[in-house]
């Protein structure tokens, strides 16, 4: 059996051929081999060990998880799809409704447990009938608006929590995040969370002492005298150690709001197995099926242990279109490193030390971004906002959404946030389609263009 395991070397194994890639099956010399991996681990640092931070989960057991991910990965789409699975940052909102009901870490990886095993699920229905059935049940209007409301309902975590905790930090974390976005460029670009936490640690541990302790709340929420960057933790960890596991619990309400993540993680994995098919010039469709599910799979194990969920990261795409090396031999490598830098725990206690302010610069762009990428789908997909099939429960889904509203059923059961903006674009899309009237559905946009070829005074048609 053919598991991607073995790799021909390309050219001279030092750079690739002028105009040529380096295949999936192809890799340079081992050392060069190697490094790329290294290259692929820092790329999705930032966004992978801010996300779990950000969960409440153990970054160390996150790192590790990944690497595991990665190898799962790679072993069921035979070594045809390069890519690195990380944290999601998708499930960050998810976890912050749940911990804001009083669920704990293991609510959370029972809640994102289950939406592995759907994702499963759906990678084996696309295997059976195809991409189609994602186009018809979730078309471009509707995963933008999920992406989009998962996205920007985690505003209230970065404007409560994070950024009270020391505003000028955050401020300056921000500004520089953003430049470093806008003016640096390929690899450097690509890493500029990672870029951002490293400044956000020196300018923390500066004001310590400049200023000495800042008076604002604490992690807690407790309003105290306290260092911007405590590392006391630092020096208790560990050089080698295990991370610390602990097993899922079930509830349903929680569930109930992270299901709504699967859409986001479906336009997720179609998105990077149709970039990398593009980029490599192999048709990678028959694939698509074979990668979510693996990414399914990913996910239940890594939750089960007490980890978060993960999927494929497009930081690690731009390494590879920089790079032109798309062999999965240096993603066999960046999941290597991911393992040892998991049995570290001095290494995840840094990660926690990240301070409040810190991640209050970070989560505004970074939080700002999850919810724009919804946008970026209905660019791509050339989605008609003019159109009130799509206008409307898109508007209604996103404000439930962002606006956190709440919907009661009964005593013991509600929907509210993600869960519910989710189910009203989804259900309100579908309705409207069926029963709108034929001539609706080719119906001119109900708003106009604000172009110069607008006439006011042109005589209109009623419907």
């Amino acid at each position: 059996m053919d598991l991607g395991v073995r790799w021909k070397l390309h050219g001279d194994g030092r750079t690739p051929a002028p105009g040529a890639v380096v295949r999936p099956d192809e890799r340079l010399s081992w050392p060069r081999t190697v490094g790329l991996g290294a290259q692929h681990v820092v790329a999705m640092f930032g966004a992978s060990f801010v996300a779990p931070v950000l969960m409440g989960l153990d970054p160390n057991l996150a790192i590790m998880m990944s690497g595991i991910a990665t190898v799962i990965f790679l072993l069921a789409t035979r070594g045809r799809v390069p890519s690195y699975l990380g944290c999601s940052l998708s499930f960050v909102g998810v976890a912050a409704v749940i911990r804001a009901q009083g669920g704990s870490s293991a609510t959370v990886t029972g809640a994102t447990f289950a939406v592995g095993i759907v994702l499963f699920l759906v990678g084996l229905a696309v295997q059976r009938f195809g991409a189609r059935i994602i186009h018809a049940a979730m078309p471009p209007i509707v995963t933008g608006a999920v992406v989009m409301l998962i996205g920007f309902n985690l505003a209230p975590v970065t404007a409560s929590t994070y950024w009270p905790q020391d505003q000028w930090t955050a401020i300056l974390v921000m500004l520089f995040t953003g430049l470093a976005v806008v003016c640096l460029r390929g690899f450097w670009s690509r890493i500029a969370i990672f870029l951002g936490l490293i400044f956000g640690y020196g300018i923390s541990w500066v004001f310590d002492r400049v200023f000495g302790k800042i008076h604002s709340v604490d992690g807690g929420g407790k309003l105290t005298d306290h260092w911007r960057l405590d590392l006391s933790g630092v020096s208790k960890a560990d050089w080698i150690g295990l991370p610390h596991f602990h097993g899922p619990s079930f509830q349903w309400s929680a569930i109930l709001v992270a299901l709504p993540v699967v859409i986001a993680l479906v336009a997720e994995n179609a998105g990077h197995v149709k970039a990398v098919g593009e980029m490599t010039g192999d048709p990678l469709d028959d694939k698509l099926g074979t990668a979510i599910s693996a990414d399914g799979v990913a996910s239940m194990l890594s939750t089960a242990v007490g980890g978060p969920p993960n999927t494929t990261y497009s930081e690690n795409i731009g390494v590879m279109a920089a790079t032109r090396v798309y062999s999965t031999a240096a993603y066999w490598a960046a999941a290597g490193f991911a393992l040892l830098f998991g049995l570290c725990p001095k290494f995840g206690a840094i990660v926690a030390a990240i301070p409040g302010g810190v991640l209050g610069g970070i989560t505004v762009i970074l939080y700002g971004m999850i919810g724009l990428l919804g946008a970026q789908i209905w660019l791509n997909a050339k989605v008609d906002l003019r159109n009130p099939l799509n206008l409307v429960p898109a508007a209604a889904g996103i404000i439930i959404g962002v606006g956190n509203v709440s919907m009661k059923f009964t005593s013991n059961f509600s929907l509210s946030g993600i869960a519910l903006g989710t189910v009203v674009v989804i259900t309100g899309y579908h309705a409207l389609r069926a029963f709108a009237p034929a001539h609706l559905k080719k119906q001119a946009p109900l708003l106009d263009e604000g172009t110069s070829t607008y006439d006011p005074e042109a005589p209109r048609t009623e419907s």
